[in-house]
């Protein structure tokens, strides 16, 4: 007899059962995420973010230098084979023979050329202040065009790309207008995928084929409900080999209970974005395990100099010596993940500060500033777009909390979207964002984030015109000591003189499954499930 507790143990069905006639017997899985992607398309230059990481890499989109996300996310073989220096300008890349797209279409170096040529990345050059995470309009978006976004994505991951040269149908040069020491990092960076040409030039709209692209991984788009699921399929002309699951079904559930429950009782494969105090009753039950940990991903308070409070340095440096950034880690995330030497990773290699670190938490420091700026108490608005980020809602609380310690009035503003967080119709002080480090330089994070055609500053935040010059510098030097002194100089300005954000800890996610099911999380938001990466 079935009783509320053997429901709520009960194992979910990994294999749907099959139609009349129907032979495949792979496995279809449904996984519950807290949201599928930001700006209702599947299209990289569009969409980057946490979220579409997740359902985007080791599923669907691909490049020419990929990664190796069962590792440590170390450059490998994509779509090319091999790739070598011909000087400090270009990259010449040898092509993998015999892939396929989602078409049927087999990959060619015109299809590289068009991937990073003007009409699919550049349109008519627009961009420039657009918030990445606006809404895209009902009318408007309706032509060959893409949105401004998108060039203004572009340009931000290839800020001086001059051409790509066709040597043969296997083989292409990616040459830069400027040195750049950081071209295969660029190249193994998403929004450096490849697509097909035909498969673009035949959609209707760019919306169209932004919502059902024609790419090269390992699963394609059945179909696609904006805020609601996305269904893959198995692209069974994988160059990588035959795709182990027959369907993956995303499924956008908020609320962290519902996650868990819908686990619990067999609605879903996956919960993921678990917060760590969710994971031990989890782990209870015997069927089931958590799995995660840090990724490549800092969570960080984002400040906008333009309000009229944090204009002053001092106030914003106040904030970030106020925050007790490790009891934040042991409360909120059990100890599972760590407070960073700012914004850099150790996979930096020479280019890492060891001996940098956040600002400290000193609350005498705090109210000595918030004096010296003579600061008296007026409200400093923080927008809240609850519960996108895992323990968000709980962090914001600690942070006010702490803030208020050291004398500062902030004040939570609950908001819907990313629309309402980058709204300028009324003043707007601080809000919560992460950053990656999409390669191991410097320029993927601090610069591509921050500098001139970072989000930061395309939203009117923050500017600094010693930090811009500098991030010209660092992405054209070629000296690697200046490179170094370059990037230290620019922590100093971002997180200490002129703050234009402070890191609280580094980010780790976690996700939920049955046990018996043989697939390991990577070292980062996306879900590899390509062959190797699957059991049951």
């Amino acid at each position: 007899m079935l009783n509320r507790r053997s429901l709520l143990i009960a194992p979910p069905a990994l294999l749907a059962t099959p139609a009349l006639g129907q032979s495949d017997q792979r496995p279809s899985i449904t996984i519950a995420v807290q949201k599928i992607v930001n700006s209702n398309t599947l299209e990289v230059l569009r969409e980057q973010s946490n979220v579409g990481e997740r359902v985007f890499y080791s599923s669907l989109w691909e490049g020419l230098i990929g990664r190796n996300w069962m590792g440590n996310l170390e450059s490998v073989p994509g779509l090319a084979t091999e790739w070598r220096r011909i000087d400090d300008r270009t990259v010449e890349l040898d092509l993998r023979e015999g892939v396929r797209f989602h078409n049927g279409d087999v990959m060619t170096a015109e299809d590289v050329a068009f991937t990073f040529g003007r009409e699919r990345m550049f349109g008519g050059e627009a961009g420039g202040n657009t918030p990445l995470f606006q809404q895209i309009p009902a009318a408007g978006r309706g032509g060959r065009e893409p949105p401004p976004e998108v060039p203004a994505v572009a340009r931000r991951i290839w800020p001086a790309l001059e051409r790509v040269e066709i040597v043969n149908p296997h083989r292409v040069r990616i040459v830069n207008r400027t040195p750049d020491v950081t071209l295969e990092g660029r190249l193994a960076r998403y929004g450096s995928d490849i697509i097909s040409r035909r498969g673009f030039s035949e959609a209707a709209t760019w919306l169209d084929w932004a919502r059902k692209p024609i790419t090269t991984g390992p699963y394609k788009v059945a179909e696609f409900r904006p805020d609601v699921s996305l269904t893959l399929v198995a692209h069974d002309e994988y160059w990588g080999g035959r795709p182990p699951l027959r369907q993956i079904r995303f499924v956008e559930v908020p609320e962290v209970s519902s996650r868990i429950n819908g686990l619990l009782s067999g609605e879903y494969h996956f919960a993921c974005d678990i917060p760590p105090d969710q994971i031990q009753g989890i782990e209870r039950n015997r069927t089931f395990e958590v799995q995660g940990g840090t990724i490549l991903n800092h969570r960080l308070t984002v400040f906008d100099k333009n309000h009229p409070t944090l204009a002053d340095a001092r106030v914003r440096r106040a904030l970030t010596h106020s925050i007790d950034r490790q009891a934040i880690v042991d409360s909120l995330w059990a100890g599972r993940t760590v407070v960073p030497k700012g914004l850099q990773w150790e996979y930096y290699g020479d280019m890492f500060h060891a001996d940098w670190s956040v600002p400290r938490f000193d609350l005498a420091e705090a109210r000595r500033l918030l004096r010296e700026a003579n600061y008296r108490g007026e409200p400093i608005p923080y927008r809240l777009l609850a519960g996108y980020y895992t323990n968000q809602n709980a962090t914001a609380q600690v942070l006010v909390e702490m803030w208020r310690a050291a004398g500062l009035n902030v004040q939570i503003q609950t908001v819907e979207n990313w629309a309402q967080i980058f709204d300028r119709s009324t003043p707007r002080a601080i809000r919560d964002w992460s950053n990656s480090a999409p390669f191991n330089d410097p320029v993927s994070s601090l610069v591509n984030q921050h500098g001139p055609r970072g989000q930061q500053q395309q939203v009117g935040e923050w500017t600094n015109e010693e930090f811009n010059r500098l991030s010209g510098e660092l992405e054209t030097s070629t000296d690697r000591a200046r490179r170094r002194a370059v990037f230290r100089r620019m922590l100093e300005i971002a997180e200490r003189e002129d703050p234009a954000f402070t890191v609280l800890h580094q980010n780790a996610t976690f996700t939920a499954k049955r046990r018996d099911i043989r697939w390991k999380a990577s070292p980062a938001f996306a879900m590899d499930f390509r062959p190797g990466n699957w059991g049951a």
